[in-house]
Parts: structure tokens; C-alpha cells; sequence
């Protein structure tokens, strides 16, 4: 530490320089954080997803839909636990650009599906007695400031009623706790029977059916039953598992991974010759100071680690702001929203670090090198 204010003169020698040279390591490591973390991230959602869970879907394509009387045959599947259905809604409130996450469905059988979310009793005996009523997530509770027994009109675009409205009265008589999966997930439920009865067509179709299994390990063999049972028939079935459907609705968007690597590469990559050429440039002009201090006594080695240090200095405390910016970001509400309760996976902290210390050692031995190897006549000889 007693050569630290040497360390500290040399990397601040030219201000502007070493500024624009850590706001370039600042970004590349926030640009790292947060592909990263958003890649971890769709992993840890994929990891989450039960196994025991089984989606079941129209064959062909999900919005055809599937007859509502394939349920007690489902439930019929040994292995099966319990067995819901969903309906897509598409709502909105007020505004056909402030959607609203709305399905219609079963509560009973949904709650007993998705044991991860939590309810009251008295909240499901309600949504039992209440026709129109409806149950809504703590997120969209607070978010739009409902609570129990207000009355909510929520409009669609796809389902209009018998009487030709496309505006559906709903009466709030509940809330659940679906933190786990985010404000993304399902969080506005109608009961089925309500909608099923009150919309103009599409009567005894659901698009989903949710199914629960008693052990994860005859998923596979499960789904091969459910399916078998409407092979060949007008409304074949495709059956997953949760954890298969998600990574199935991300690969639709692309190898995020890949993506999230290639880009990360290719800053990284240009970031290794600015900083290596700010590090060269920095000792190109401190030949004759540095034959000076050679010339005082610093050994050939201890001015290699003086140059080495900076560079060391420079990347790893550039690449510690862009991290914790990028942490920060990450545990941002939009993040909550996508992603649940996220926060950065130790493991992109961890990648980030070794590769800060190889960017200082990269970019940092060539030109420390170069000091080590100064001659001291021809360096205070301007040679």
C-alpha cells in the first residue's frame, strides 16, 4: 500500500483519458450484468416450473381450443391429482393499452393445480356464490388499487356477451399470493361457468387444461396416456410438462443464450484494446519517469507490479460500478414483474470478477512488461 499514491498519480495522469477509459469498462460490465442476468434468469425460471405440472393444448394450435368435457376423462388418467382448465380473456381496463392478465377458469381445481399460490377459504366460498366474481392477484390489487367488493368493468376485444357488449362487469371478492410468479403470470380469474354462459360464441371450449400429477417421474408416461386417449379424433391433444412449455415459449424468441454470449463476447473483445491500448499509451508517456524510479532503486519487478496494478485498479473498480449498477437494474420493479423476485445470480457476480481480473491481466502485461525491460540510458535518453 505505500506505493499506492504512485499507482494512483500514474492512473490519473491524463484525467479525461482514464474517465472515458472507465466509463467504457463501466458500460461494457453493466451490458455483462444485466445479459447475464437476464440469461440466468430465464434458467432459473425454466428450474422453477414443476415437473408435476402438465399443460394440455389443442394439437393443432392453442387457440383452436379444446371441448370442455375432455376434463373428466383427464381426471380419469391414473396418476392424475387434480385437474383446471384456463380460458384466455384478453381483457383490459378502461383503456384497450392497460391490458389486464384475465382467464377464466375453475378456482377450485386451479388452487388445488397450483399449490404455490395462496388463497383464503373464505375467498374461494365467495368466487363459489358469486357468478360474476372475481379473484385477483396481490400484485394487480396493488398496483391498481382494487379491493374486495369494488366493481370492475373489464373490457375485451375478443369475447363480446349475448347483448353485444364487449364490457364485462366483475365484482372483486378476493385476492391470492402469486409473488413466486411475478405480475406476468395469470392474476385476473372469472368463473367459467359465468363466462361460458354469458359470452355470444365459443361455448365448452377452454384453451388450456392445467393438470396436477401424484409423482413427476411418470410425466412422460402420463402425458402419453392423455394423449392417446383423443388420437385420431377432431380435438387431438399435446400434453407437456411446465418446465417443457416455458422453454418451449422461450426458444421461440431465440438461443437467448447464445444471443446474450455473442454480445458479450464482441464487447469484451473491443474492450481489451481500448484499455490495453490506454495502458500502453500511459507508459509510452512515462518512459523517462519510470527510468527515473529505476534509477532511484525500484527493481525491475516492482515497476512491472506499479504497472500492472493500474490496470488492475482501473478495470476492477470500473467493472465493480458496472456490476452494481447492473444489480440495482435487475432488482428494478419491471424485473419483479417479469421475473418474480429476482435478484443478480451470484454466479454472473462471479464470472464478472474473473473476467475483470483477466481484462487487467490481458490488457495490463504487455506495456508492464515493456517497463520491466526499459534500459535506463536509453529511456532517460529519449531512445
Amino acid at each position: 500500500m505505500k506505493y499506492f499514491s504512485l499507482i494512483w498519480a500514474g492512473l490519473w495522469r491524463k484525467r479525461t483519458r482514464t474517465v472515458f477509459t472507465m466509463l467504457s469498462v463501466v458500460v461494457a460490465f453493466l451490458l455483462f450484468g444485466l445479459l447475464q442476468g437476464f440469461n440466468q434468469g430465464f434458467h432459473t425460471l425454466e428450474s422453477n416450473q414443476d415437473l408435476d405440472r402438465l399443460y394440455i393444448t389443442a394439437k393443432s394450435n392453442m387457440t383452436d381450443g379444446l371441448p370442455i368435457a375432455h376434463l373428466s376423462r383427464i381426471k380419469s388418467v391414473p396418476g392424475v391429482k387434480a385437474v383446471s382448465h384456463w380460458t384466455y380473456f384478453g381483457g383490459f381496463y378502461q383503456n384497450a393499452k392497460d391490458p389486464v392478465p384475465a382467464f377464466a377458469t375453475d378456482v377450485d381445481g386451479l388452487f388445488a393445480v397450483y399449490k404455490e399460490m395462496k388463497v383464503k377459504p373464505e375467498y374461494l366460498d365467495a368466487m363459489r356464490k358469486t357468478r360474476n366474481g372475481a379473484l385477483i392477484s396481490e400484485a394487480i390489487a396493488k398496483a391498481r388499487g382494487w379491493k374486495v367488493g369494488d366493481r370492475v368493468p373489464i373490457g375485451t376485444s375478443i369475447w363480446t356477451k349475448k347483448d353485444g357488449g364487449s364490457t364485462w362487469d366483475f365484482e372483486i371478492v378476493g385476492t391470492f399470493d402469486a409473488s413466486r410468479y411475478g405480475q406476468g403470470f395469470p392474476g385476473f380469474y372469472m368463473n367459467y361457468t359465468y363466462f361460458d354462459e354469458t359470452s355470444a360464441f365459443g361455448h365448452g371450449v377452454i384453451h388450456y387444461y392445467l393438470v396436477s400429477i401424484v409423482d413427476p417421474h411418470q410425466a412422460q408416461q402420463i402425458s402419453r396416456q392423455i394423449d392417446a386417449l383423443f388420437a385420431n379424433s377432431s380435438f387431438e391433444t399435446q400434453t407437456q410438462t411446465e418446465s417443457a412449455m416455458v422453454l418451449q415459449a422461450l426458444k421461440q424468441l431465440g438461443d437467448l443464450s447464445f444471443i446474450a454470449n455473442s454480445i458479450v463476447g464482441a464487447v469484451m473483445f473491443t474492450l481489451l484494446f481500448l484499455t490495453a491500448n490506454t495502458m500502453m499509451q500511459s507508459v509510452r508517456e512515462r518512459t523517462s519517469e519510470l527510468a527515473v524510479l529505476k534509477t532511484l532503486g525500484f527493481s525491475d519487478g516492482k515497476v512491472l507490479l506499479l504497472v500492472l496494478t493500474e490496470a488492475l485498479v482501473l478495470c476492477l473498480f470500473a467493472a465493480a460500478m458496472g456490476l452494481l449498477v447492473s444489480s440495482a437494474v435487475f432488482s428494478s420493479p419491471p424485473m419483479k414483474a417479469m421475473f418474480g423476485n429476482p435478484h443478480m445470480p451470484a454466479i454472473v457476480i462471479g464470472m464478472g470478477a474473473a473476467i475483470a481480473l483477466l481484462l487487467s491481466f490481458a490488457s495490463g502485461l504487455p506495456p508492464a512488461w515493456r517497463a520491466r525491460q526499459l534500459n535506463i540510458v536509453d529511456a532517460l535518453a529519449g531512445r
